[in-house]
């Protein structure tokens, strides 16, 4: 009995159903998109922030003197203190492998040049790295820095004839590409200008290894720089930044096993002998914030859009009410309790919001998938969790919209709709 009203009510007024199924559609699509976006942009977008240099240095043990990095100023160490070369595939053994993107290593010294002291910068271009799995990972300013501009080309790794030379220095002694210049008694050929935008563009950028031997500091590092993808800091990292030792082994275990910037910091010390790894905390949390606030935009457009869709099922709920008060009325003269038309009503409501749900999921998880491409130029993974958690809101929508107008029901006697007296 009750099922054959139920399925004559579905089949009855097609114009209401199909707008309640629309409504429950367009939320349900929006609230999957943003989901699904919510769930797979975030890596996505501190992926894109890396791209942007080092969160982490890694100095070696020693020491002090002071220089900025990224904005922001560490205590380095002494010149008489290095980092051993021959350590530095240890970054990428760490628990968090995966998620090191990059690095980078430094070996700063001053040269005579052109009639005065400059810096010579040695680093990593574009260097393979020799991982104990044979994994094919690259390491250097190249991939570090993708966002510097480079005219020309980048040296070769093992290269002692080439060099970089800065924009700004490029300018001043009127350098060129292919250019012929002598530095420690060696001539080394331009191929390339580096355009940086900072302290970089005053300096003469050579191989780790020509740096190493004109210095006679030969395998040897002052600094790393590490791009890392971390998430965003919280209560427990904060704790263990303050003091590591305060930490409970529960709560040891769970941020070692996290990927915080200090927990990958901590562990590349594990690894690196002798090293000291530190953690760009400005940096960090700026990214942190970015990614918070991105989801919490999210989060604001997907509650509105359930306050916006269950007001619209209470419009057309209310209007399909008024219309049938006089069904409601013969059922009530059948002895019909309020409690079952209640159901009746809810029941046709949570059948168009499921069938809706599963329509707006498709449909959302399109839209999500064309949303990264144009906005963040990213494909995303379809996450399918979002599956059940989209049904779970459109349910909600139907139910919530529901609820204002039923309460009419109880209100409407026999009698009067039957006989159409007030």
């Amino acid at each position: 009995m009750r099922f054959r009203l139920v399925k004559a009510a579905l089949l009855g007024n097609k114009t209401q159903k199909f707008l309640a199924f629309l409504t429950i559609f367009l939320a349900s699509m929006l609230v999957c998109s943003m989901l699904n976006i919510t769930l797979g942009i975030g890596d996505k977008v501190a992926m894109e922030l890396r791209s942007y240099g080092s969160n982490i240095v890694v100095l070696p043990k020693g020491g002090e003197m002071s220089i900025d990095i990224g904005g922001e100023e560490l205590n380095l160490l002494q010149s008489s203190a290095y980092l051993d070369e021959k350590y530095i595939s240890g970054i990428k053994n760490i628990f968090w492998r995966n998620n090191i993107i990059s690095f980078a290593p430094f070996l700063e010294e001053k040269v005579e040049f052109k009639g005065a002291q400059r810096a010579i910068l040695g680093t990593y271009f574009d260097k393979k790295i020799e991982l104990e799995d044979d994994e094919e990972f690259f390491a250097g300013i190249k991939s570090m820095y993708p966002f510097w501009t480079l005219e020309g080309k980048f040296p070769d790794d093992g290269s002692t004839d080439e060099v970089l030379i800065g924009n700004k220095l490029a300018h001043e002694l009127n350098l060129n590409i292919g250019d012929t210049v002598e530095i420690a008694g060696r001539n080394l050929q331009i191929s390339g200008i580096l355009k940086t935008e900072d302290e970089m563009d005053d300096k003469i950028i050579a191989s780790l290894k020509f740096v190493g031997e004109i210095a006679d500091k030969e395998g040897k590092i002052s600094r790393i720089e590490v791009s890392a993808l971390t998430i965003p800091e919280d209560d427990l990292s904060v704790k263990a930044r303050r003091d590591l030792e305060a930490l409970n082994a529960v709560e040891h275990d769970k941020w070692y096993c996290s990927a915080y910037v200090g927990s990958i910091a901590y562990q590349i010390e594990e690894e690196y002998p002798s090293s000291s790894a530190k953690a760009l905390m400005k940096i960090s949390e700026g990214e942190s914030q970015t990614v918070k606030k991105i989801q919490s935009l999210m989060g604001v457009v997907t509650i509105l859009a359930l306050f916006s869709a269950s007001i619209g099922i209470a419009s057309l709920l209310t209007s399909e009410i008024h219309r049938r008060k006089k069904e409601i009325g013969l059922l009530k003269a059948l002895g019909v309790d309020n409690l079952s038309i209640y159901l009746l009503f809810l029941a046709e409501s949570l059948f168009t919001a499921i069938v809706a749900g599963l329509a707006g999921t498709l449909g959302g998880y399109v839209l999500s998938i064309l949303m990264a491409l144009f906005i963040f130029s990213h494909t995303i993974k379809i996450s399918l969790i979002v599956l059940p958690l989209t049904v779970c809101f459109a349910v909600l929508i139907a139910f919530a919209g529901s609820l204002l107008p039923m309460r009419g029901v109880a209100h409407l006697l026999p009698a009067e709709v039957l006989h159409e007296r007030k």
